[in-house]
This record gives structure tokens, C-alpha cells and sequence, in this order.
């Protein structure tokens, strides 16, 4: 009698095969050399008997689980999804499975899910721009392959890939400079977070590289929605208030820009606007947002490449880090010859 679908082991493919248990681990995890007679019986019995290998067990042998896990800061979001969605698309067209969590940007839950992921997955990809990439390394395998996405994280021993923060927010604001506004506000993001961090050094460099003599007007922000309407409700009730509004994020852009319309405010007539990021949405508000494009997508995509290579040579590769370019993309949320008030 046949085995059950549910019950099925590799004892009984290899009893009803005729070989050694040893034969079929072989075959079936494409080690060794067989006969290709024998590798097709082997192959014919497992289909039948629908045996499907234990996880455990097969990484036992291969010292591989077909894993990797991916620890963000958040999970919500078009940014986060996007990532998501580059690193899932590598993963799926080499063979490999995503364990995927989020950390709420908390230290001890970061070090927890960590501890979590030991011997789980045969690689991590982390993106914690709130807190020391390095210090975090202690609480992993040493020989564990490891690609940080946007750390805070100085040196050569982990791979790592960065986005142009500083040069992202420098030409956005160069751009708002060149349509003719003097007095240009930033949102900002959270103060510990590293992409916000290096958005807002931009902007700061920017301004003092233009002579921009009203300096920085910065208003909270925490990359939320929300944050970027209360931002909004905030300039419209200013006396003096910015020509021009540069969010540290799209997501900002778009809260503030309700919050515009709703005080009465014009986009880009009364107030220009634009964000950072690029997220999908961005180009399907009204008007259309002007951000700075980072190639999400590609960014997640890039980090499972690299991931891989890792995972393939047992982590015994050459680091690298790579800086991703950004691009601005212009759209009719900001644009030159406003009616009303550049300040000079």
C-alpha cells in the first residue's frame, strides 16, 4: 500500500526506490554524482508518493534553509512596501523564501527579533536608520551574511547601501532656489533617524551654499502623514509664512498639502511644495507632487543581489558600500512665475 500524501518519508521513497536513504538526500538536493537511471527512478517514487523534504532536515545537509530574513524599521507605507517588493522579486527568482518583520525602530525589539533569527535564515537584510548598525552585529552569528540598507554605519566589514540623502535634499533645494524662493521650508523627519538626518544636513548645506539670507525655517515632522498636516496647519497660520515647503518625505508632503488646501492655500499659486522619495502616489495627487525619486524598488532588489552573493561564497566575499543616486523630478506642485509673494 502506497504511503499517505501527509506521511510519506524519505525512507519509504528509498525502500520503494531501491536505494540508500543516503542516495535519495543525494538526488534530491542535487549532490553528488548518480546515474541517471537511478536519479529519474528516485525522482519518479517522490513524485508519486508526493514526499516533500523537511525543511530541518535538508538544511542539516545543506547547511542552507532557502531563508533570508528582512528586518525594517516599519512595514506601512508605500516606501516600505515598494522595498518589500524589490527584495521579494530577487528573492523568489533565485529560489528563496523572505522572513519578514518589522522592529518599530526599537532597540530591544531589533536585538529580540535577531536573537529570533538565528539559524532560521541563511542571510539578513536590516534597514535600522535609528540606531548602530555595528553594535547590533553582536547579537549575530559572525559568519552570518549581512546587507545593511540606510544605517548610520562607518567602515568596510559590512556591506552596506546607502541613498543620497544629502545630495537629494541639496538639489531640491538648489531647484526651489532657482524658480526664485528665498524663504523655503523644511519638515523635517525624526530627529534620531538617519535618512532624516541626512535630508535635513542637505537642505541646511543648501541654503548656506546659495546665501540664502532669511535662513532655515523647520517645522516637526516624524514622516507620517499626520505630521505633515499638523506642519501644514502650522504654515497656514503664519503671518510670514514660507514661499516655498520642502518635505522630508512624500508622505509629509502629501499631509501638508491637505492641510494647505484646507487653510485656503493654492499649490503651487500660494505655496510650492515638494517631497522626497518619489513613492507611486506621489505623481497622482493634485497637483502632482515634485520629489526626489529613489528607485525603491531597485534599492530592495540591489540588497538581495548583494545578499546573495554573500550567502554563495559562505560570506567569504569582498564588502561593499554603494551610494544609490536619486533623481528630481519636477512636477506642477512647484513651478516658477508664482503670482503671489517671493520673498528675496
Amino acid at each position: 500500500m502506497s504511503a499517505s500524501p501527509r506521511n510519506a518519508t524519505i525512507k519509504e521513497v528509498a525502500l520503494q526506490a531501491g536505494v540508500s536513504v543516503a542516495t535519495v538526500s543525494r538526488v534530491l538536493n542535487g549532490k553528488g554524482p548518480i546515474r541517471e537511471e537511478t536519479r529519474a527512478r528516485i525522482q519518479e517514487v517522490a513524485d508519486r508518493l508526493h514526499y516533500v523534504p523537511h525543511g530541518g532536515a535538508r538544511s542539516l545537509i545543506t547547511n542552507r534553509t532557502s531563508t533570508v530574513g528582512v528586518l525594517l524599521p516599519d512595514i506601512y507605507g508605500e516606501f516600505f512596501s515598494e522595498v518589500i517588493r524589490g527584495i521579494d522579486q530577487t528573492a523568489s527568482r533565485n529560489g528563496y523564501h523572505l522572513l519578514v518583520s518589522s522592529s518599530h525602530a526599537d532597540r530591544g525589539e531589533i536585538q529580540a527579533l535577531l536573537r529570533a533569527m538565528r539559524g532560521r535564515v541563511d542571510g539578513l537584510i536590516l534597514m535600522s536608520p535609528d540606531v548602530d548598525a555595528l553594535a547590533l552585529r553582536s547579537h549575530l552569528l559572525e559568519t552570518l551574511p549581512i546587507v545593511l540598507l540606510n544605517c548610520p554605519f562607518e567602515g568596510t566589514a559590512l556591506d552596506s547601501i546607502h541613498i543620497d540623502n544629502h545630495g537629494g535634499a541639496f538639489a531640491m533645494v538648489r531647484h526651489l532656489a532657482g524658480l526664485g524662493h528665498r524663504r523655503i521650508a523644511l519638515i523635517q523627519g525624526p530627529a534620531n533617524n538617519y535618512d532624516a538626518r541626512e535630508r535635513r544636513r542637505g537642505y541646511l548645506d543648501a541654503l548656506a551654499a546659495l546665501g540664502l539670507a532669511d535662513g532655515p525655517l523647520e517645522l516637526a515632522g516624524d514622516f507620517t502623514e499626520e505630521s505633515g498636516y499638523r506642519a501644514g496647519r502650522s504654515i497656514v497660520a503664519m503671518t510670514e509664512r514660507p514661499s516655498a515647503v520642502f518635505a522630508a518625505n512624500d508622505s509629509m508632503a502629501i499631509g501638508c498639502l491637505f492641510a494647505l488646501r484646507e487653510g485656503g492655500l493654492q499649490v503651487p499659486h500660494d505655496v510650492a511644495l515638494c517631497g522626497f522619495d518619489d513613492i507611486p502616489i506621489a505623481r497622482f495627487t493634485t497637483p502632482p507632487l515634485t520629489s526626489v525619486r529613489v528607485d525603491i524598488g531597485a534599492l530592495g532588489a540591489k540588497a538581495m543581489e548583494r545578499l546573495l552573493d554573500a550567502v554563495a561564497s559562505d560570506n567569504g566575499h569582498e564588502r561593499r558600500q554603494e551610494t544609490l543616486g536619486v533623481e528630481l523630478v519636477v512636477r506642477e506642485s512647484c513651478r516658477s512665475g508664482l503670482a503671489s509673494d517671493l520673498r528675496r
